[in-house]
């Protein structure tokens, strides 16, 4: 019998606007779509109320070795992303410089990458859709 370790994925509600998130972060950040299901695919329409049958009931992405989970929710609601942040561990300054200038595309700069005392490299942004990212290159573990 496989066994799997708990893990904890983000699922992210973007009130209408997933699909345009799923295209930012394919290029963006190169996530894979390892899933996509519409509301109109719900064998009970009726459960999926007022929805637009064409808006994302669910979707999995891969980003680099983690998964997210988003929906359009059910369209309603302000989209508000608040109290924490999404943090992307990289291994070069490049990679840092290519995914920190791609997610500030329409968001907004919170701390510019910049050395600190636990790596070469680490910034803030927001992104288009108000989700916060922590993009930080891995610093060598000393023994």
């Amino acid at each position: 019998m496989a066994t799997q370790k708990n893990v904890i994925e983000p699922y992210l509600f973007f009130e209408g606007r997933c699909e345009e998130a799923v295209e930012f972060y394919k290029k963006a950040l190169g996530a894979e779509v390892l899933m996509l299901m519409r509301f109109k695919d719900s064998p009970d329409p009726n459960a999926c109320g007022d929805v637009p049958g064409d808006k994302i009931m669910h979707a999995s992405l891969r980003i680099g070795g983690s998964n997210i989970m988003a929906s359009d929710g059910r369209c309603d609601e302000p989209m508000k992303f608040e109290g924490f942040s999404l943090s992307l561990a990289v291994n070069t300054d490049a990679e840092a410089d290519k995914f920190f200038n791609a997610l500030t595309e329409g968001g907004k700069v919170i701390m510019p990458l910049t050395k600190t005392f636990w790596s070469p490299r680490f910034g803030m942004v927001t992104d288009k859709f108000g989700v916060m990212w922590m993009v930080n290159v891995v610093a060598e573990q000393k023994p």
